[in-house]
């Protein structure tokens, strides 16, 4: 039904000023996308150079953003302040990292009770307004304040034009009581500021290596942190895929830990939340990180895919279509991206997990290389185990060695067993529930236990033990106490037991070598 709005009555719904702004500081900002959200305003006003600095007073510390970027005149800073100052459904520049025209407001009320920016433009005076919380709670009133602290009033002589941000009354950061010289409390602003400091190298990692813009912390150079770690020669850059929406998805598999180029390296790509955490993907909105280390519900962060992670580079345009929020900390891909996504990445984490489990890898044979397996995977029935590579160039070295010395034919063998068994790979196939797990023993000749158990049962009798005796005993020994049946017909109780029809006799039982080489492999 169309609606003639000049004929209908109206009546104003002005939100109270108040109760408004306390709506805005629930927003659900952490510090660290609050100051994110401020930066992204610099950026966007072509800034080249940008200063953060934190001031310890207690109660009473300020924050400080400061950039050399466009700047604003009179007008155009009082629109700034204006809470929705910028349509979200208006077409943007794509160099504009802003949407709803709140995150300057919300992003400082969030954090402060009380947010001064001061401003200069080319060719125009310096010019400074405030919002202070406490006034808006007093007065009921959507009204600035034309005030600015006494010690930043010539905060913008060293700039020709450029901003700055000043948060005081931190009292979502810092209880307004607590005193200068509190020194635990002290630690604790230091700490979550040191978190910031992170998070804005990540966050603004490929603006800083472009060189796009110089961000000083305390004036100290922030580095960028690069999650996908493009400069280690082992990293692998799987290609490009552009996908529906003008979306393009590249995917990374990280070294594993043995071949980073350094501990120190390792150390630095584990990121702010450890290596687990910042799998997944990582979605950019006109370079600018959005989301780091998410699956997007696609799939669960699991231990043996935490190299992979995946680059999104999203347009602003689609910032509706992904469910963009206003801290910019969130992002929801539409139904018409998300079986893309699944696939491409289905195909990153595969690769991921194989170098993950390197060191207990399984290793398929391939056609043409020459790569030889220690132990190889066989599935049978959708059930999976591990056998020794029977053809593997050591274990028939292994087999001369114990024509001429047995005993150290053994040992070298159990210790290679001891030290490649996969359980990396072990682990994986079971965390992923989607095979089972072959019982021991199962499918093969029983004859390997049955001799083995007959030699054992043999020497028992000669040291004296009677045949009851001589039974128990193996059933204490593994992996015989898992076949009690086998052990039950040996020598005529029961000769038509197939134990007895596969018994063999070996030329040199004495040293057992061949019965246990046989057990083995």
């Amino acid at each position: 039904m169309k609606m003639n709005y000049e004929e209908l009555k109206t009546a104003n719904a002005t939100p109270a000023a108040a109760s408004m702004v306390e709506t805005f500081r629930a927003m659900g900002y952490s510090l660290e996308t609050a100051m994110a959200d401020i930066l992204d305003n610099s950026i966007s006003a072509g800034a080249n150079n940008i200063w953060i600095s934190r001031i310890w007073k207690g109660g009473q510390s300020i924050i400080t953003i400061k950039d050399d970027g466009i700047g604003m005149n009179h007008q155009e800073l009082i629109e700034a302040m204006r809470p929705g100052s910028q349509n979200p459904l208006e077409e943007r520049s794509k160099s504009d990292l802003g949407r709803f025209g709140l995150g300057l407001k919300t992003a400082s009320f969030s954090q402060c009770r009380r947010l001064t920016v001061y401003s200069k433009k080319a060719d125009y005076k310096p010019v400074y307004w405030t919002w202070d919380l406490d006034y808006v709670a007093k007065t009921n009133q959507w009204e600035l304040l034309q005030w600015i602290p006494d010690e930043y009033i010539n905060a913008l002589d060293d700039v020709s034009h450029g901003t700055l941000v000043i948060w005081s009354g931190l009292d979502r950061i810092i209880n307004p009581e607590t005193s200068e010289i509190d020194i635990n409390s002290k630690v604790k602003f230091s700490s979550l500021l040191d978190n910031v400091k992170r998070h804005i190298s990540m966050t603004f990692h490929r603006f800083i290596e472009e060189k796009v813009v110089r961000i000083f912390w305390c004036e100290h150079e922030i580095e960028p942190w690069n999650p996908f770690c493009e400069n280690e020669p082992k990293t692998q850059i799987r290609p490009t895929e552009n996908i529906i929406g003008g979306i393009s998805v590249k995917g990374y598999v990280l070294p594993h830990k043995s071949a980073f180029s350094s501990e120190a390296a390792y150390a630095k790509a584990e990121g702010i939340n450890g290596w687990a955490a910042q799998q997944g993907f990582y979605v950019y909105r006109g370079k600018r990180l959005l989301l780091a280390g998410d699956w997007l519900g696609l799939f669960r962060k699991e231990e043996y895919y935490k190299l992979v992670r995946i680059k999104i580079d999203l347009p602003n345009t689609l910032d509706t279509e992904w469910q963009i929020d206003i801290k910019k900390s969130r992002a929801y891909p539409p139904m018409q991206n998300r079986s893309q996504l699944e696939s491409y990445a289905k195909a990153v984490r595969s690769i991921g997990c194989e170098v993950y489990r390197h060191r207990g890898k399984i290793l398929k044979q391939k056609a043409g290389t020459s790569f030889q397996p220690l132990w190889c995977e066989k599935k049978k029935d959708n059930k999976w185990s591990f056998v020794v590579n029977r053809e593997h160039d050591m274990i028939k070295q292994i087999k001369s060695m114990a024509l001429d010395n047995p005993e150290k034919a053994i040992n070298t063998l159990l210790s290679f067993i001891e030290e490649t068994l996969p359980t990396k790979t072990i682990y994986i196939n079971e965390a992923k529930g989607e095979e089972s797990q072959l019982e021991p023993f199962m499918g093969i000749n029983p004859s390997i236990i049955t001799d083995m158990m007959r030699t054992m049962y043999d020497n028992q009798i000669k040291t004296g033990k009677t045949s009851e005796q001589a039974k128990a005993y193996l059933k204490t020994v593994e992996p015989f106490n898992l076949f009690e049946d086998y052990i039950y017909p040996l020598y005529g109780i029961d000769r038509t037991f197939p134990a007895y029809q596969y018994r063999r006799v070996y030329a040199y039982r004495t040293d057992m070598l061949v019965a246990v080489t046989d057990m083995l492999l």
